[in-house]
């Protein structure tokens, strides 16, 4: 498994936006029957290697990561090793062997803090665009556990009680590390609970 990414160079500085889809055909990734069986599994390979994942989604045929990695050999080495144990335990749950993942992945460095802001606010809402999720944090994410809400999801009339004991949860995903990630992005303003989303190719 190799990244396709758009911008070659990478250093610790910058957080990474990494897509990757399942191969056709295969059951949705967001049925509640197999909502903790990914959980769990994302979290036993989230900072392996020094890959960390810090930020995800879940949808029905693909998934959206934001990590820090060192380097690109950190990268590949983490996300093969994470897609590995995903494809394992998916093909266990689902009764069947071969393929899960294609042999490449998609991956996007983010450099500045609005295109930070504008990566968690993409990833964290990403059901939202695809109809598959309506208003509130969406269970299939991270959000649960994401401290840049603008509101207080304890308050929050649209959040669902049992994200509420998500939150509760021991954390799937590692506390940011770089700049960007864990403070920069903040000066573009933190991200409303029910935001509507921007594509990438929309100005904003």
């Amino acid at each position: 498994m190799h990244p396709h990414i758009t911008r070659p160079e990478q250093c610790q500085r910058f957080p990474i936006h990494l897509t990757t889809r399942v191969r056709q055909g295969l059951p949705s990734l967001r049925r509640a029957s197999s909502h903790r069986l990914v959980l769990e599994t994302l979290r036993a390979g989230a900072d392996r290697f020094g890959f960390r994942l810090i930020e995800y989604s879940v949808q029905s045929n693909h998934f959206h990561l934001l990590v820090e990695v060192p380097d690109r050999e950190a990268l590949t080495r983490g996300a093969k090793g994470l897609f590995v144990r995903l494809a394992k335990q998916l093909n266990k749950w689902w009764g069947r062997k071969g393929q899960v993942f294609p042999d490449r992945f998609h991956a996007r460095a983010l450099r500045s803090p609005r295109e930070v802001r504008r990566a968690l606010a993409y990833v964290l809402h990403n059901a939202r665009r695809h109809a598959s999720f309506g208003a509130g944090i969406d269970p299939h994410s991270s959000g649960a556990w994401f401290d840049g809400f603008a509101e207080s999801s304890a308050q929050h009339a649209s959040v669902a009680e049992f994200v509420r004991r998500m939150a509760r949860w021991g954390r799937v995903v590692c506390r940011a590390r770089s700049w960007l990630l864990s403070t920069g992005w903040r000066r573009e303003g933190l991200i409303r609970i029910d935001e509507r989303v921007l594509a990438w190719s929309e100005p904003g």
